[in-house]
């Protein structure tokens, strides 16, 4: 019976310096194939539908997750469920990305048949390059290993790594040819932070109409104080007639204020409030207001149009409920 390993670190190191090794092998490896490759799944109507049985299933699943997270339609079928009706999800329009180490599984080669019949392109993904998949396919990837990182060459480490490096590879060389920027990514993304940060735009939580704390450039500062007590926002806009901003008065503007000689029953808000204020237009992205928030260390933005009228407010803790920061 072989002892316990004790040196975790020293055995970790070996891991990473085993797929590395792997993942290097794999870049050398890479030819034309991979250009046929990208130019098929790019050229595909319909949707790419990746399978693998096992842990070549696992990279299977999250390879599609991939690829329709960046522009390009996918789905994971399981093979086993394939071959007992789910086969009917496949169209002539779609496109079989097949994983397999040994290219013999069993699952995966009999779903071989009835897609060729189907006319459906095969791009395979094995380490057996001479396997049935690899020959039966259209196109094959070769993710071969010179071994596993497992000690004893059996567990799918390495292969599985290369695996999933390959089908980033292809996610990525698709997103670039597609031109899928952020927006994209935000549409497919909508409920997490990303697509938040992505989506939400200040108009989107801003306060708007009497939600703003405003006051005009005749107002004391007593009038000033009890609008912003009202609003709780930290501060408020100081306006003209016209309602275009003139200034700020801000919770830091009070403590500045306090510091004067002169009495605030005698000071117009207009004498201490801070000139020409940093403000963003509600068409920018709530990520960027935080971002300019963060720089010039405020906690709270009047929101203007064109005309430098203002049109809403923000303060961070709107940002903090959106879930933007």
């Amino acid at each position: 019976m072989t002892q316990p390993i004790t040196d975790f670190l020293s055995s970790a190191r070996r891991t990473l310096a085993l797929e590395i090794q792997a993942l290097q092998a794999l870049d050398q490896q890479l030819d034309v194939h991979f250009n046929l490759a990208c130019e098929q799944m790019l050229a595909c109507a319909g949707r790419i539908i990746v399978t693998g049985m096992g842990k070549s299933g696992h990279i299977a699943n999250k390879i599609a997750a991939t690829l329709a997270s960046t522009g390009s339609p996918a789905f994971f079928m399981h093979p086993g469920e394939a071959s007992h009706g789910d086969l009917g999800m496949v169209t002539r329009k779609d496109l079989l990305l097949a994983l397999s180490n040994s290219g013999e599984t069993q699952e995966v080669t009999a779903l071989l048949p009835p897609l060729k019949r189907m006319g459906v392109p095969i791009i395979s993904m094995t380490g057996a390059p001479q396997s049935t998949l690899a020959r039966e396919s259209t196109l094959h990837l070769n993710t071969q290993v010179e071994r596993e990182a497992c000690p004893m060459n059996l567990a799918p480490t390495s292969s599985t790594t290369c695996a999933l490096v390959l089908g980033d590879a292809l996610a990525i060389a698709l997103l670039e040819a597609r031109g899928f920027g952020p927006d994209d990514f935000a549409l497919s993304h909508p409920g997490g932070s990303l697509g938040r940060k992505l989506l939400l735009r200040v108009a989107d939580i801003m306060h708007q109409q009497d939600a703003i704390p405003l006051v005009d450039a005749n107002a004391t500062l007593k009038e000033a104080l009890l609008e912003m007590t009202r609003k709780s926002l930290g501060f408020t806009c100081v306006v003209d007639n016209q309602q275009h901003l003139l200034g700020v008065y801000t919770d830091g503007d009070l403590r500045r204020t306090l510091d004067l000689d002169t009495p605030m029953q005698q000071l117009k808000v207009a004498e201490v409030m801070t000139h020409a204020p940093l403000a963003v237009t509600a068409d920018i992205l709530a990520a960027e207001a935080v971002h300019l928030m963060d720089t010039r260390k405020i906690n709270a933005l009047p929101v203007i149009n064109a005309d430098k009228q203002v049109v809403g407010a923000l303060n961070m803790h709107d940002l903090l409920r959106a879930g933007v920061i």
